[in-house]
């Protein structure tokens, strides 16, 4: 029985690290008592058995058990083994990151692609939790938020609107004393990860929801916030918007950022590890585009000459799917492969390029281009539907 209350913790955690919990003890009693009341009319103390704590039960919600049913002995055994590979600037920010001083901060973690900073966050998070102590993770992305232990969505999380653009007052869902406040109540660290995607609206409203429920006026209501991101990369996306709306709403015009204390991270581990000549001039040069560092010629164009491997797509596709006549039947060896390409014109003539590999009989599926609304059918003629390439 409590093996199926751990796992609907880890379901609902969607992570592994939730074990055995004395909570979790307690709330099976708490449903074997239950019965043998409704059968015999007595509790458990008349058969020599452990009675529950129906009152601690109650004061633990679905969300508290979430955050904090992690097993300390895997957590310690985490964070032993994983502090010895810190580079020396993740040491720096790891050690900078004091959630136990008792003091309030903001911090942003400056960190271009492959310089460790998904480690280096879990690892973060390990430390807080081995403790007993909440840390939450979120990650403005939902594929990013999968790469963090227990990592959701700020929407998930703290109830943020999906559209911050029109919001004056901007504010989380959440009231106090339900029991996702309650959790950000006793919550010690939040990592937020690839928070320069989001819209500085989203740190007002978490600022102020947690000033709130917390009672504290101290900035974000006394907890350590951690923001991860590189500014280089996508910022807040504006409904037609142009860049100066973009960057109106990124995190560095928000009124908060005068207190954010800037760390970064320069290893690119990535890189490094494959061992590559160019380990070091290719991570360096991106970092040279990002902050606008390479000289522009009249047009306005930099020259990428000696950064990229410049192949034709056939080599490529050789290279990626060889003896794709013989293979294309093996499922397991298609997953392991993938071509990446910036349109859905390049895709199409590279699918043409490894179909017309693929022996067997040619077939054409031909599509009913229709409008299902019959009151938009004026919009898209059909004549437009059928020059469409998806």
């Amino acid at each position: 029985m409590t093996e199926d209350i751990l796992l609907q913790a880890r379901r609902q955690a969607d992570d592994e690290y939730p074990q055995f919990a004395p909570t979790m003890y307690n709330q099976a009693l708490i449903f074997l008592e239950d019965k043998v009341l409704e059968i015999g009319g007595c509790s458990l103390d008349n058969y020599a058995l452990t009675t529950p704590d129906r009152i601690q039960q109650r004061l633990i919600s679905r969300h508290m058990l979430r955050e904090t049913s992690y097993a300390n002995d895997l957590l310690q055994q985490y964070v032993d083994d994983n502090e010895p590979f810190l580079t020396p600037d993740q040491t720096d920010a790891y050690t900078k990151i004091k959630v136990n001083s008792g003091s309030a901060g903001i911090l942003f973690l400056d960190a271009p692609g492959g310089t460790g900073k998904t480690f280096l966050l879990n690892l973060l998070l390990a430390k807080v939790r081995q403790n007993n102590q909440i840390a939450l993770a979120v990650a403005s992305s939902g594929i990013a938020a999968t790469l963090l232990s227990g990592g959701r969505t700020p929407h998930s999380a703290f109830k943020l609107s999906l559209n911050m653009c029109h919001q004056e007052n901007p504010v989380c869902s959440i009231r106090k004393g339900t029991d996702e406040a309650n959790v950000l109540k006793e919550t010690r660290l939040i990592v937020w990860d690839e928070a320069t995607i989001a819209h500085k609206n989203a740190l007002y409203a978490l600022d102020k929801s947690l000033k709130d429920i917390r009672s504290n006026d101290s900035l974000f209501g006394g907890v350590v916030l951690l923001l991860a991101g590189d500014f280089r990369q996508t910022l807040p996306i504006i409904l037609r918007g142009t860049p100066a709306d973009e960057i109106n709403t990124c995190l560095k015009s928000s009124h908060l950022w005068r207190f954010v204390e800037c760390m970064q991270l320069t290893t690119n581990m990535r890189s490094r590890l494959l061992g590559a000549t160019t380990a070091d001039t290719f991570p360096s040069t991106l970092l040279q585009i990002g902050n606008g560092q390479l000289p522009q010629d009249q047009d306005g164009h930099i020259s990428m000459a000696g950064i990229g491997n410049f192949v034709s797509t056939q080599q490529l596709c050789h290279t990626v799917y060889p003896n794709l006549n013989k293979n294309h039947a093996n499922h397991e060896w298609l997953f392991e492969r993938a071509i990446l390409a910036p349109t859905n014109e390049t895709v199409g003539n590279i699918n043409s390029n490894l179909l017309k590999q693929i022996p067997g009989e040619e077939r054409s599926y031909r599509s009913v281009d229709s409008v299902t609304e019959t009151d938009q059918v004026t919009h898209y003629p059909t004549e437009f539907l059928n020059s469409l390439d998806p």
